[in-house]
């Protein structure tokens, strides 16, 4: 398989099942709404460890522009590839969300809240203070791709890396993702929010489009942070 085409339909599973946690969980009627936090972290975490296990073999499952761009700033990535997985990952994201808009049709309709809507989608703040966000979008990456490079040079039995980058998920959100709902992913943010502003989705409202800079800039930021730092340190 072509690794462009394997990071799109790696990230299309990850925002699949990351996006539907949430979409079962905000919107009306479904059979686990109000599952809690602890319900999307283990599930986004899940979605990571699948999706790693689905295409990691053929193209490293970057699945985040954030990754793939500090990697190259690292001198692990080859820059001649990274426009093309960065796009492949924002179209995957975009295709999976539209496929989480497909899966929960009826329930858009008896859902009221716009944000709601809109949190299945994409991130929001808890509490809107640009700095802050992105701070928090930031370090919480600088972190993820830390711990990925340390996780990486550890021995694992064959096939357990993927749940142990999931639980990485899983802990970054529990830990650090209650300011903004840890983007840590361009692709996981921005393809969705296009998505929505273009889906016909019953009641909507904004895409919030003032916002989205910042879990793009953040996680890129935050991404060659960490990257590089590992590299000064070890």
């Amino acid at each position: 398989m072509n690794p462009y085409l394997a990071e799109f339909l790696g990230t299309m599973l990850l925002i699949l099942l990351g996006e539907g946690v949430v979409a079962g969980v905000v919107l009306k009627g479904t059979k686990s709404e109000n599952a809690g936090w602890l319900t999307v972290c283990i599930a986004w975490g899940l979605g990571v460890s699948l999706a790693i296990f689905a295409v990691g073999e053929i193209s490293g499952a970057h699945l985040n522009p954030a990754i793939t761009l500090a990697l190259a700033f690292t001198n692990n990535f080859e820059w001649n590839l990274v426009l093309g997985y960065c796009l492949a990952q924002v179209a995957g994201a975009f295709t999976g969300a539209t496929l989480v808009w497909i899966f929960y049709g009826p329930h858009w309709k008896v859902t009221s809240d716009a944000s709601s809507k809109l949190a299945v989608f994409s991130t929001a703040p808890a509490i809107r203070n640009a700095p802050a966000n992105l701070i928090s979008e930031a370090l919480a990456t600088a972190l993820l791709v830390f711990a990925i490079m340390f996780i990486g040079v550890n021995e694992f039995t064959h096939g357990l890396k993927p749940l142990v980058v999931g639980l990485l998920i899983v802990a970054i959100g529990l830990s650090l993702g209650g300011t903004t709902g840890f983007a840590i992913n361009p692709a996981r943010d921005l393809g969705p929010r296009i998505a929505h502003a273009i889906l016909p989705i019953h009641g909507k409202g904004s895409s919030d489009w003032g916002y989205a800079w910042i879990p793009v800039v953040g996680p890129i930021v935050g991404g060659i942070s960490g990257a590089l730092l590992y590299q000064l340190i070890f």
